[in-house]
């Protein structure tokens, strides 16, 4: 059985090793729990970034980086691609775990999900639970984990506390960029999910996104960050699912009735309530598709390219 927690093992002990080439930080506890600082108070960048990526799909992804351009304006894109995209994406990399002990709150993601089962639906539907000693999670938030922090999650996952690791990276980073835009694979294979079509029929994934420029503000941050993949993220599945044909007009995030401005400005415009927002918008702008039964490919959406450089600040 593939586990994903000791897959990204494998990642995060590279990062703790060496840190210094990753320009993060490495911290032990006292209760013998082990965080890796990727961005709360190091600089980070493109090879932390990739690491956070890889750990946050549980060691089942691939990331690559290239420079490319929306209309004239060149800016770094992240590629993406995984054989395993219900597991990776549904199983380890969607951030469905809400952490919050006391005064500490942070989106949790990554293949600890798998043990502690975050959200348990999910893990149903998919077919998958890892077993595993160890842990792995990736905590979006712009503080570290005290120990008891700590000592909840392991709790949750089953594990000892020692056997607990956490990378760590604000939204506002140039790792909380590139993990943001990473996850343009799993919002495809999230809509799909959300809509009742089985995932597991989904044999191969790839897809790209803009990395934002990072903003000094939080939430802002969030703005630009969503709008990366809900405005440019281009998605490409293969599968064997004839089905699909009757999911195709649900997909892309244009179909969504919040569709059309900066994520941030329809985030202020709902009072900065989650609740209130069209959760279909949270799609990749575009998506192409290779069904293998009946050897048909389908494309629906379109990037925006005006909104996304609004949003990153070029217009």
């Amino acid at each position: 059985m593939i586990s994903v927690n000791e897959l990204a093992l494998e990642i995060f002990d590279n990062l703790a090793n060496y840190s210094e080439d990753f320009n993060v930080a490495y911290h032990e506890l006292d209760n013998g729990a082990k965080i890796v600082d990727c961005g709360v108070s190091v600089a980070g960048g493109y090879a932390a970034g990739r690491a956070f990526t890889e750990i946050c799909m549980g060691g089942l992804g691939e990331v690559n980086f290239r420079m490319g351009q929306i209309k004239d304006v060149p800016m770094p894109f992240i590629e993406v691609s995984t054989d395993f995209p219900a597991i990776s994406c549904l199983g380890a990399q969607k951030a469905g775990w809400t952490v919050k002990v006391n005064n500490y709150f942070a989106m949790g993601s990554g293949p600890a999900r798998a043990l502690a089962l975050k959200p348990k639906h999910t893990f149903e539907v998919i077919g998958y639970e890892d077993e595993s000693d160890d842990a792995v999670i990736a905590l979006e938030s712009d503080h570290l984990p005290n120990g008891e922090v700590m000592e909840k999650i392991a709790k949750e996952c089953g594990i000892e506390v020692e056997n607990l690791c956490a990378v760590v990276a604000p939204t506002a980073s140039i790792v909380g960029s590139i993990q943001v835009s990473g996850r343009c694979v799993e919002t495809a294979i999230y809509k799909l999910n959300e809509l009742g079509f089985d995932t597991k029929k989904i044999t191969a994934a790839i897809g790209c996104a803009p990395i934002p420029p990072v903003k000094a503000d939080a939430t802002k941050a969030m703005g630009t960050t969503n709008d990366a993949t809900i405005y440019h993220g281009q998605i490409n599945l293969t599968m064997k699912a004839p089905e699909i044909k009757d999911y195709l007009d649900k997909i892309p995030s244009n179909k969504s009735k919040g569709y059309g401005k900066p994520f941030y400005d329809i985030f202020k415009e709902a009072n900065f309530d989650f609740y209130q927002i069209d959760t279909s918008l949270f799609s990749p702008a575009e998506v192409t598709i290779n069904e293998l039964t009946e050897g048909k490919v389908y494309h629906v959406g379109a990037v925006n390219p005006d909104v996304v450089l609004k949003s990153f600040g070029y217009l």
